[in-house]
């Protein structure tokens, strides 16, 4: 197996719902206590590493929480009815399991009686195989967050399983952190594991706030157009190399930021696709908004099934997006 894999199967495995991200911010500090000179965490739950400069402050961000769901009432017969935590969609819900905090797991299912296509959330409920109320509270409170149980591989080069998003953009800075680590770098670098994007972007925004960069470069997924008939058109396929964004429903990047990537990109020999996003924003919108404003910008892997307990992305986009932020972050 690849170290992409590896690494996502350590931080990806951490259980890290919004606002539950303890276990993931764990995970990654562990890993990334070896490449920089300091860790801080600040009130939100936000990682910040830095890597000390004299000169321009570049600030990346990745988002270290995923989607979940959160108990939110319990019948009589034991049957849990939830809330999503960041944006779910039925069809990726029927009859997957999903595992709480304290462990028990459980499947999520509908009430068969109101047409499939009537099927809102509200119609959903998580089975956790309990006789009544009293049996399912004795594992399962309410407020307690649930994230997707399913397993994650790695098959011809390609990675399967939940969170990708964004754990693997949260991988990918950790690769370019270890690639920098033996280099003298002349700019302040930070590297940020943001909390709460998927509930607003909400980390992501304390974190600048706090760092005052000069740049900011988000990394997250980005939906990709090479699938069979494909509702949306998009110029962005899986294995072409990462993506750099022009923009999303949030942001419009800074041009001179989208120059700057494309230019890494080209002086280490990396192929990178653009990317406008026409569905849903990133951590880049919060960075943008900043105090009086930062020039920012974004890579993107992509990866499809997103916010599905099986996202899918290529190894090599991934390690050609490290090697990018590394030639990015040593540019003067």
């Amino acid at each position: 197996m690849s170290k992409v894999f590896e690494l996502w199967n350590t931080v990806g495995g951490a259980f890290g719902p919004s606002g539950r991200e303890d276990a993931v911010r764990e995970a990654i500090a562990a890993i990334a206590g070896e490449y920089i000179d300091d860790i801080t965490t600040d009130a939100l739950g936000n990682l910040i590493c830095r890597k000390k400069g004299a000169g321009k402050k570049l600030l990346f961000a990745a988002h270290m929480d995923s989607i979940g769901v959160v108990a939110t009432y319990i019948d009589e017969k034991g049957f849990i009815r939830f809330s999503p935590v960041g944006g779910l969609f039925k069809g990726d819900l029927i009859n997957i399991q999903v595992r709480f905090a304290g462990g028990t797991r459980g499947v999520i299912s509908y009430e068969e009686k109101t047409p499939f296509k009537d099927i809102t959330l509200d119609n959903l409920f998580i089975d956790i195989g309990a006789a009544d109320r009293a049996d399912a509270e004795r594992r399962v409170q309410i407020g307690d967050f649930a994230v997707f149980d399913a397993p994650r591989f790695e098959q011809n080069g390609v990675l399967c399983g939940p969170y990708l998003d964004n754990r693997i953009g949260c991988v990918t800075l950790l690769l370019a952190m270890e690639r920098l680590a033996q280099q003298e770098t002349e700019n302040d670098l930070y590297f940020a594991f943001t909390a709460q994007e998927e509930v607003g972007l909400r980390g992501a925004g304390a974190a600048a706030f706090a760092v005052e960069p000069d740049i900011a470069v988000a990394v997250d997924v980005t939906d990709t157009g090479d699938l069979p008939e494909r509702k949306t058109p998009m110029a962005v396929d899986m294995g072409r190399g990462p993506a750099v964004k022009v923009m999303d429903r949030s942001v419009i990047c800074t041009p001179e930021v989208c120059a700057a990537l494309e230019q890494a990109a080209a002086a280490c020999g990396i192929d990178v696709q653009r990317e406008i996003l026409q569905f849903g924003g990133t951590d880049t919108a919060a960075l943008q908004k900043t105090r009086a404003g930062v020039q920012a910008g974004a890579v993107s892997i992509p990866t499809r099934y997103i916010h599905s307990p099986s996202e899918m992305c290529a190894v090599s986009d991934v390690e050609a997006a490290a090697r990018l932020l590394e030639k990015f972050a040593l540019q003067k």
